[in-house]
């Protein structure tokens, strides 16, 4: 068996001696960042360091303008309150009911009372309120209430009989006004804020203009002749076209002071009265915008200066907020009405029995009715959002 052949082989454990053959290793080629092979590669941390502390003054530098704008804005706006307070008239203060709470958290109740001693013939020397408004917050449901009270409104005055509403105003100022309106709505007036139009020219055309939805074609009456001599005699009036307008600070006013409308007969002063809240509403809308914020500085002092008002800064501030929250869609505007009639040949309105279903619809206790199909301009009644309030 020793010399046969076998049928297998005979290998050596261990490890060989001799090196095994290699593959050479491939040649490893530059970065295109310049690095060498199996460098690794350093993160830029001083151009970061730089680019968050350049970012750090920079926010820093805006922190501190706008601090510096705010407290300058809130010193001018804070002077133009003190003067309106010190313009309300002696003795209003004491028809007023307290406010229970912060107007961001509380209903309350502003009594708005509009004005315009127009050099007009046959109003010189009159002081009557051409435009008498509730504006209720409710912060809770974020929405507020405009009440519309037409100045013809046949009611008793407190001490003086029955009278259009307002005569209280000429009889015994803002005062007898709150005490007849409270009376007539039963609904406690927690401020007060007097509107002179007169004096909204200025105020408008220094914040840019506003923005007005002209609810109808007009063409007003003709008063106030932009022109002179014989071209006032062939001038019709005043013309604005449906839709949304912006207008300066005299066309604003123009369009408040329209008592005629020869394209529509049914326009009378509760239409007219309706403009002039348009005007303020635009008017609010545009003092709460961010434009005006950036020139509260050099006009802060002048955005109160047709207002006359109990209002406190920081109750301003809050009324803004409130508005902010609301928003022009689920605003609520409301009017009282009646029927026309005539007593000692002056035209006045006999109040509606459903002025009191609107006032319950005001105070949140029943839902926003409409005025009744019909009624024309005298219906009472309420709207949701930027409608308009009855037919024409």
């Amino acid at each position: 068996m020793a010399g046969e052949e076998k049928p297998y082989r005979v290998y050596r454990g261990g490890r060989s001696r001799a090196k095994l053959p290699t593959l050479p290793r491939p040649e490893r080629r530059p970065r295109l960042d310049g690095s060498a092979p199996g460098e690794r590669k350093k993160k830029p941390r001083l151009k970061r360091r730089r680019y968050g502390r350049w970012f750090a003054i920079a926010l820093g530098l805006f922190l501190a303008w706008l601090t510096a704008w705010s407290l300058a804005s809130y010193f001018s706006f804070r002077d133009g309150v003190k003067a309106a307070n010190a313009r309300l008239p002696k003795g209003v203060r004491r028809q007023l009911t307290g406010q229970g709470g912060l107007l961001l958290t509380h209903s309350t109740t502003i009594l708005l009372l509009g004005t315009d001693h127009a050099d007009i013939a046959g109003r010189q020397g009159l002081r009557h309120s051409d435009s008498i408004m509730l504006v209720r917050t409710d912060p809770g449901h974020h929405r507020i209430y405009y009440l519309s009270i037409p100045r013809d409104l046949y009611v008793p005055i407190p001490g003086h009989g029955e009278e259009r509403i307002n005569t209280a105003f000429q009889i015994g100022g803002p005062a007898l006004t709150v005490a007849t309106v409270r009376h007539l709505t039963g609904m406690d007036v927690n401020h007060i804020g007097i509107v002179d139009f007169g004096r909204f020219e200025e105020l408008i055309d220094k914040v840019g203009g506003i923005d007005v939805n002209v609810t109808e074609p007009i063409l007003s009456n003709r008063f106030d002749c932009p022109y002179t001599g014989s071209k006032c005699a062939s001038w019709k009036g005043w013309r604005f076209a449906k839709g949304r307008q912006h207008m300066n600070g005299h066309r604003a006013l123009i369009y408040s002071r329209v008592r005629e409308n020869q394209l529509n007969p049914a326009d009378n002063d509760i239409t007219r009265a309706e403009r002039q809240q348009a005007v303020l509403q635009a008017l609010s809308s545009k003092l709460a915008s961010v434009g005006t914020f950036f020139d509260l500085p050099f006009i802060g002092n002048d955005l109160l200066r047709p207002l006359a008002t109990d209002l406190t800064p920081g109750e301003i501030l809050q009324l803004g907020w409130n508005k902010f929250r609301s928003g022009s869609g689920r605003a609520v505007h409301c009017r009282l009405g009646g029927d026309p009639d005539t007593i000692g040949g002056a035209s006045v309105i006999r109040p509606s029995e459903e002025n009191r279903n609107v006032i319950a619809m005001v105070l949140g206790e029943s839902a926003p009715q409409p005025p009744p199909p019909g009624s024309g301009t005298y219906g009472p009644g309420c709207v949701i959002g930027n409608r308009p309030l009855g037919a024409r």
